[in-house]
């Protein structure tokens, strides 16, 4: 007896059983219109691959730049971000002659990120000497400043252009593919410059960093094309608007907030502070080159990709957002040894695994975290309450990543002094005491995260969060604000 043959399964099936974003599209906003909008994600995550990443492992290796310098000069771009919930505001009260809101805030963030990344590496070649450090440095700062606005004010406005384009059934999905697509620029990026830089020399530096400025003026030209409708009303100010710090004194008033924002910023300390050290870590203590120490973050990027799928699949099952961020920080714990323990044992494999494992517990922690910002949120504070998760997160991280260098320098510093004096104190300091010190210290930093958030978890919450409409949309990233 004949069986009947089974119908073939199609690709898009399969994506959309895999994928808990992959019905993002919509009649008013179509896949191909929003995979065209989401191009501007992928210049944003080919600037942070450039400035967290590149530039910073060719300073301190290849140009001797001092370690806490390089830091400071990365976290130079995250002072900006405290005001990504005041930009998005401005942007949704924003008067202009053309009845445009997004559009002049995505235009003139496109051109600093331009103008930020084809001054940098003539400001890197002045840095690399000794007669004009200074300016070099000052050239330098006002590079990654200028990337840093740029990046910032783009990425808020393209995701709230994206809020306004898509239907309010499909708006979760459709700004989750958009924070996707930032991860598989950063994956992209990361491969693409490290294969690049593999014969590295200053000249190849220059082309690559002036050739990823002009291919970023391209990508968000394209994004925008045609994509916000001029409206008349919005020409005119609306006077009964209430005004940010309205809003805000509204939203800092509920006392449960504090806790979950003190999680939320020691959190992101911790799994930050590496951020300007992991491919120094690679190329100094374990030999790796420029593309191989590259390629971490693009690991690291492929790790915070499966930690968003995860966290999808987990809370549209109806997991807890609070134990899903609890996992995303024992993850970074495991992380954390496994990058301590790659010097001594000598394994680039434990380095790449740990970089790995800490982008997945980044994104389970993110994404968790997000999620119960959402929940204690009124629905006429919710973009507020994202943006204040975002800039809890950035300014912390921004802490972190230069507290992270300085103690690098510091550590080694003392270490190497101590060696020399022959002191008993300090044993078998070596060229990674410093880095694996900062690493221990995330290790602590994360425990405190657990302890903070701990109490939170399990604690009743009141029916408005648990309403009918997050049975229907489980996964609501309503305004993903980086």
């Amino acid at each position: 007896m004949s069986k009947t043959p089974r119908p073939p399964v199609k690709i898009s099936q399969a994506a959309m059983a895999l994928l808990p974003f992959a019905d993002a599209a919509s009649d008013e906003l179509p896949m191909g219109r929003l995979l065209r909008l989401s191009l501007f994600q992928v210049s944003v995550g080919m600037a942070m691959v450039l400035l967290s990443g590149t530039l910073n492992r060719v300073m301190v290796v290849e140009l001797g730049t001092p370690t806490w310098l390089v830091a400071l000069l990365i976290a130079v771009p995250l002072l900006v971000a405290p005001f990504r919930a005041l930009i998005g505001h401005r942007s949704d009260r924003h008067v202009s002659a053309l009845g445009w809101r997004r559009v002049p805030y995505i235009w003139f963030g496109t051109l600093m990120q331009f103008g930020g990344l084809a001054i940098m590496p003539f400001a890197l070649l002045l840095l690399s000497r000794e007669d004009s450090f200074i300016g070099g440095l000052i050239a330098a700062a006002a590079a990654f400043l200028l990337t840093g606005i740029g990046f910032h004010v783009t990425q808020t406005a393209g995701l709230a252009l994206a809020t306004d384009l898509a239907p309010a059934d499909k708006r979760p999905r459709a700004v989750a593919l958009l924070y996707v697509m930032l991860l598989v620029g950063m994956m992209l990026s990361a491969f693409v410059i490290g294969g690049l830089l593999i014969e590295f020399s200053p000249t190849r530096l220059v082309q690559v960093i002036q050739g990823a400025a002009v291919l970023t003026m391209a990508l968000n030209l394209a994004a925008l094309w045609k994509q916000e409708a001029r409206a008349p009303e919005r020409t005119k100010p609306d006077p009964d608007a209430p005004s940010f710090g309205e809003l805000w004194h509204g939203f800092v008033r509920d006392g449960r907030n504090a806790r979950l924002l003190t999680a939320i910023g020691i959190g992101a300390a911790g799994f930050a502070m590496q951020d300007a050290l992991l491919e120094p870590y690679g190329g100094e203590v374990l030999g790796l080159s420029v593309g191989a120490t590259t390629a971490l973050t693009g690991v690291w990027a492929f790790g915070a990709l499966a930690g968003f799928m995860l966290s999808g699949r987990s809370l549209t099952r109806g997991g807890d957002p609070l134990r899903l961020a609890g996992a995303g920080l024992v993850t970074g714990l495991n992380a954390f040894l496994l990058v301590v323990f790659a010097a001594p044992f000598g394994s680039p494999l434990m380095l790449y695994i740990g970089a790995m494992l800490i982008g997945l517990g980044l994104g389970l922690f993110s994404v968790g975290t997000l999620m119960e910002a959402m929940n204690l949120a009124k629905s006429e504070t919710a973009g507020l309450a994202l943006g204040a998760w975002g800039a809890v997160q950035a300014t912390c991280a921004g802490a972190g990543i230069a507290l992270g260098g300085g103690l690098r320098d510091l550590i080694a510093m003392l270490a190497i002094s101590s060696e020399q004096a022959a002191a008993p104190v300090i044993i078998g300091a070596s060229r990674a005491t410093g880095y694996t010190s900062v690493y221990l210290i995330e290790i602590l930093l994360l425990l405190a995260a657990l302890a903070a958030i701990g109490p939170l978890v399990g604690r009743a919450r009141s029916n408005s969060n648990h309403s009918g409409d997050s049975a229907v949309q489980p996964f609501g990233l309503r305004e993903f604000p980086t």
